[in-house]
Parts: C-alpha cells; structure tokens; sequence
C-alpha cells in the first residue's frame, strides 16, 4: 500500500511539476514530522500533502495580491493628505539652509536663485539670536508659558472629562460639551476682540464694573504683572475643550463591565475613578504629554501678539520666540534670524521629544510612542 501511495504522489507531481520544482521530500517531510498518535501511514501522507498545497497556496496568493482592490482605494483616499504634506511640510524643508545663508533678494534671480547666490554665513545667525538682548526674555517666556500650559492643561481637561461622564442628563452633557468646545474654533483675532472687550480702559466691562464700586481704574494694556495670568486663562479657555473631547472618546472605551464589578464589589464614584478610570487614561495622558512636550519651544503668535494687540510695556511678558520671528521679519528684513530660529525650535522640539520619549519607555514601553 505504501508502494502504492509514493507512486501515485509521484505521479500527481509530475503531472503538476514536470519542471521538477516540486519534489517527493516536500512531500515526506511534513508527513514524518506529522503527529504519530493514531495515525495510519495513508493519513500521515495526506497530512503532508495537505501540507505542502496550503503553504504553496498561500505563497501563490501572497504574490498574486500585492495590491489588491481594496489597496488602491485607501491609498487614493490618503493621496490629498500625503500631497498637502508634501507640498507645505516636505518641499519647504529646502528653505532649511535660509538659516545659515545671508539672504537677500536679487533682482531677475527669483526666490531660488537669490538663495543659491546669497552669502553663506553658517551659524552666524544662530549666534546673533542667542546675542540679541530679548534672547533670555523670550526663551524664558517661551519654556515656562509652554510647562504651565502642558500641566494645568491636562489636569483641568481630564478633570472635565470625567465630570461630564457623571452628568446623567444627555441634554446637559451635550450642550456642556459644545460651550466648552466651541472656543477651539476662534481665531486669536477674534478671540482678542473679546478680551478688548472686557480690558479696555474706556468702556471696557471691568473697566466699568470697577467705576461703578469706585475702585481706581487701571490701564491694562499697561500693566504686565497681570498678563501672564490673563494669557494662562485665555488659553485653557480656548483649548481644553478640545483636550476634554479627547479624553472623553478615551472614556468612553473603557469596558463597562470593570465599573459593573467595581459597583459591585462596593467601590464609589471616587474610587472607581482613581482604580479604573485614571489608570486607563494613563496611556493617552502620556501620549499627549510627549506630543506637548515636543512643542514647548513653540507659541501660539496670536496668543501673545494679537491677544496683548503688541502692546510695548507688555513686551516683558509676551516676548516669545514666534513673535521674535514675526518682529525680525518685519522690524529687521533679516529672514536668516527668523530661520534660525525656526529651526532651532525644531531641533531642540525634536531633542525633548525624543529625550521624553526615552524616559517613558524606561519606566514603562508600553506607553511610549516608538
């Protein structure tokens, strides 16, 4: 029988093989490896047979489907973005060498061509901007705006996250979450306006409120001692609607049965959130945080251009890299300074980042970006 069997294996690998890429080993391999418990020769034979056709089957469709149907209908709907990464993100990282160039327009040479033919410098213009008398003011502003904003950000938009959970009426919740989410969608010039509004010195609605109780009236657009805290608010005003929305849609994918065993086992509202909500926001919390961190030698110019309307006695406390940039431009004509320190924000972004990144896997790999 077992003479029967190999010659008839031969045959049929013949008829599907005559070039002789397939053999009777690939055949006999996988049945002698093949369990012994119970098995007659005949299955042991079979097992391999079967064997070898589904590991050639899967080859086969493996090389066939590369790229299926399905494949180049995503790829057609990634192709917008991937052209508008190209075209704003990609393509303009060959202005890099403005910050080591002297540039200066010439006539009939175009963009390109004044840039080729510009002086090169190297780093005199990282030097200039670590020189310049605002260099402190503005690192400074910059750092220590971005910490505050990363903590108090993510406390305050995991904490409203959370409390919106608790709402039992769906009413409430929705229209809660659309006032806080709503001010995402100004623009800092509008959003200026607003804060015009309650700060002027003329009819402004503190201004007025303060008259009306007799107290001295003070010119806030003057005064920099309160402005850090005004920009701190009309930043987390603007922003942690967006941030809780996040949170909330992490929320929401908790599996309800831990609450239901929580409840269960007797655990209140206070530690259900401390054992099950807080621990399985964790991972979503350390992502944004790293994310942020990789933006803490970044500023919002509006913010602290437009929100302040540039006031000069407030330059103290507004004075930030990007409305360095933006005044070298306009003030200076000089956009090798301002490329410099673009890059230098993206450089030192990239180190912190990475350094972040570093630390989080270390203590735990799962919550690490890469």
């Amino acid at each position: 029988m077992y003479r029967d069997l190999q010659a008839f294996i031969s045959r049929t690998i013949h008829h599907h093989s005559p070039n002789g890429s397939l053999s009777l080993q690939g055949f006999i391999q996988p049945a002698i490896s093949a369990p012994t418990n119970s098995i007659t020769t005949v299955h042991r034979f079979v097992y391999g047979i079967a064997s070898h056709s589904t590991a050639r089957r899967l080859t086969y469709l493996r090389k066939k489907r590369r790229f299926s149907k399905d494949d180049s209908e995503l790829a057609l709907l990634a192709l917008p973005t991937a052209l508008w990464f190209l075209a704003f993100c990609y393509i303009p990282m060959f202005g890099v060498i403005i910050a080591f160039k002297q540039y200066r327009p010439m006539a009939g040479h175009g963009f390109i061509g004044s840039l080729l033919k510009s002086k090169f410098v190297g780093i005199d213009n990282f030097k200039f901007l670590f020189m310049t008398p605002d260099a402190w003011i503005m690192f400074r502003n910059t750092i220590l705006y971005n910490v505050v904003f990363i903590l108090l950000g993510t406390v305050i938009t995991v904490a409203l996250a959370i409390m919106m959970t608790q709402l039992h009426s769906k009413r409430m919740r929705k229209w809660s979450q659309t006032a806080m989410f709503l001010p995402h969608f100004l623009s800092f010039v509008v959003v200026s306006y607003f804060v015009f509004a309650f700060l002027s010195s003329e009819n402004g609605l503190v201004s007025n409120i303060m008259e009306h109780y007799g107290k001295e009236e003070i010119q806030w657009y003057m005064e920099p001692k309160y402005w850090p805290y005004f920009l701190v608010f009309v930043y987390l005003w603007k922003s942690i609607g967006y941030g809780m929305v996040v949170y909330l849609a992490s929320i929401s994918g908790i599996d309800e049965s831990l609450y239901e065993a929580a409840i269960i086992d007797g655990a209140s509202k206070r530690q259900q959130v401390r054992f099950i909500t807080l621990p399985m926001l964790q991972p979503i919390i350390i992502i944004l945080f790293i994310l942020a961190i990789g933006r803490i030698f970044s500023s919002d110019f509006g913010l602290f251009y437009q929100v302040p309307r540039n006031s000069g006695p407030l330059v103290d406390v507004t004075q930030t890299i990007d409305v360095y940039v933006y005044k070298a431009l306009t003030g200076l004509n000089n956009i090798g300074f301002a490329s410099a320190a673009g890059v230098l924000q993206s450089v030192c972004g990239l180190i912190v980042i990475l350094a972040a990144n570093w630390v989080v896997k270390k203590i735990n790999a799962e919550n690490s970006l890469f």
